[in-house]
């Protein structure tokens, strides 16, 4: 198909794990939500505000929509990258809707949508486990607001047909970025949740197979242009671990290889994992939740879930392939993003180069709070 005219300069994007903007931070935002909850041990999201302020310290309320983003709108600002892709983790609703029999209801007050322009976010890929938190009319409202405030979206929509169609992000110069999204069972998304021909929801991968990728593959064919770069951001796995499941690297490779995808964006995990390069194509197999309000919960100390990343590939144009990748440490404290500490940051480095899926593959100091990827 023709498509628009191509560029030749590298494309950055701006990459980053789960984005919860409800439930505790909805709180402190101009317009929260009401704030009932149906945890066993929660029973209201202003609780979430209380564990973190008993953590870090008193939040005066109510913040600017920019609060939350912190340290990391001065880095998006240096980095100036052609496109800004996050997993939005929160219905964006009004809805009384709570879907029943689950015990976690993540949504952030329509009100407050500012928050995400605020970052300049050019898509929010929701194919994930709590979009639907809700119910459908939950969802519907939280595809107009997005919409309404120039947010594009992948991975959810009214029909079948809806979810699975990319996001497409025009880029300066000539060329887009296609954003396809996706959710697994795997990360706690149920069957029921999955979009149908005349039902809204998600757009669901029931397996692995290459049934699977031959499906992919052709939506994007079916999308791409020459010049576009195609990311596949995918909702998969539990929340703790760093081992990567076989049949997941061997799907990510199946992406690579059969589907013409240039980067694989995982998510799910609540802690960032491992790196793979493959045929000079960036896979992330769990970016790591980048903002939440868990601040205060004990468990799981031992994986930092309170570091998170900022990934920042650069691709070539013409072939997707990775240039290079930098990669900002941040901390979350008081809900805010905050620069890590050195000491966080040495933390995360030695991570990194420990998971990295890919033999000779690293990551190395670059500056004082970032770092770049090695490999081949």
């Amino acid at each position: 198909m023709q498509g628009p005219s191509l560029r030749s300069s590298p494309v950055t994007l701006f990459l980053s794990g789960d984005v919860m903007a409800g439930r505790g931070i909805d709180q402190i935002l101009p317009h929260p939500s009401v704030p009932h909850l149906f945890e066993p041990y929660v029973r209201s999201a202003l609780g979430y505000v209380a564990l973190a302020e008993r953590s870090a310290g008193p939040i005066a309320r109510p913040v600017e929509f920019a609060y939350v983003w912190g340290d990391a709108l001065a880095e998006l600002e240096r980095v100036r990258p052609d496109a800004r892709i996050v997993n939005l983790e929160t219905a964006v609703t009004t809805s009384e809707d709570a879907w029943p029999g689950k015990g976690i209801h993540y949504r952030m007050h329509p009100g407050n949508v500012p928050c995400l322009s605020a970052a300049k976010i050019d898509c929010c890929t929701l194919a994930n486990n709590h979009v639907l938190d809700w119910g459908r009319r939950g969802l519907a409202e939280t595809l107009a607001t997005l919409r309404a405030a120039g947010i594009r979206t992948a991975g959810a929509g009214r029909n079948a047909d809806e979810a699975a169609a990319p996001a497409s992000i025009a880029l300066p110069g000539g060329g887009r970025v296609l954003v396809f999204a996706y959710g697994l069972e795997s990360s706690g998304i149920g069957a029921a949740w999955a979009a149908g021909r005349d039902r809204a929801g998600v757009s669901f991968l029931p397996n692995f197979s290459m049934r699977t990728v031959d499906e992919i593959a052709r939506s994007v064919r079916a999308a791409k242009s020459e010049g576009d770069i195609v990311v596949a951001s995918i909702h998969w796995g539990g929340n703790w671990g760093y081992a990567i499941p076989r049949a997941e690297r061997a799907f990510a490779h199946a992406l690579v290889e059969g589907a013409a995808v240039d980067v694989v964006h995982g998510h799910s995990s609540h802690h960032p994992k491992g790196i793979e390069v493959h045929r000079d194509k960036l896979i992330l197999y769990g970016c790591g939740d980048f903002l939440n309000d868990y601040e205060g919960i004990g468990g799981y100390e031992s994986y930092r879930a309170d570091l998170t990343l900022m990934y920042f590939p650069t691709l070539d144009a013409a072939s997707g392939r990775l240039v290079r990748l930098g990669l900002t440490p941040m901390q979350i404290r008081r809900l805010r993003l905050n620069r890590a500490a050195d000491a966080d940051t040495r933390w995360l480095e030695t991570m990194l180069s420990r998971e990295c899926g890919t033999p000779g593959t690293r990551v190395e100091r670059e500056a004082a709070n970032s770092f770049v990827l090695h490999w081949g």
